[in-house]
């Protein structure tokens, strides 16, 4: 987290940073850091994923060639594990985040670093970590809001 964040202005969270179980797998990547800046702001957990229509747990998903702001311009895809397109869910939920950020007039948000929907700077292909940012990540940053990664 790299900005001093006011208590008094909303703040979008990876869910899965909270401890909310809503990873692909089903679990979650806790960090107590984000938990306890939380504790003084006004946080708002998202998961683009789940907010998209996805269960959990569901099948890993990556990004084939390009990020997250391809996806957003129709040039690229969200493609499971089983090879099945799940762009339709992932551009919902993008969406649906968007539109909690516009509501509340959110200009910050602290998303999980790798991650197809949140990742900031690198996203996972082929099991690798490449440079780029996830759809939602992509989405929010085209609206002004100040998107910072967490491992």
């Amino acid at each position: 987290m790299h900005a001093a964040l006011s208590p008094r202005q909303p703040v979008l969270v990876s869910a899965c940073l909270l401890g909310l179980c809503t990873r692909f797998d089903g679990r979650h990547c806790r960090r107590d850091d984000v938990v306890a800046a939380c504790r003084r702001l006004a946080a708002v957990p998202v998961c683009p994923e789940q907010l998209g229509g996805l269960a959990t747990p569901r099948p890993p998903a990556e990004i084939e060639h390009g990020s997250g702001e391809d996806v957003l311009a129709g040039s690229a895809r969200v493609v499971n594990d089983r090879g099945e397109c799940v762009t339709s869910h992932f551009l919902h939920g993008a969406q649906a985040v968007a539109e909690v950020a516009r509501l509340l007039d959110i200009r910050r948000a602290i998303l999980k670093e790798g991650s197809p929907s949140c990742g900031v700077a690198r996203i996972k292909r082929a099991d690798r970590d490449v440079r780029g940012e996830g759809v939602t990540a992509a989405l929010l940053r085209r609206m002004g809001v100040n998107v910072d990664g967490v491992e």
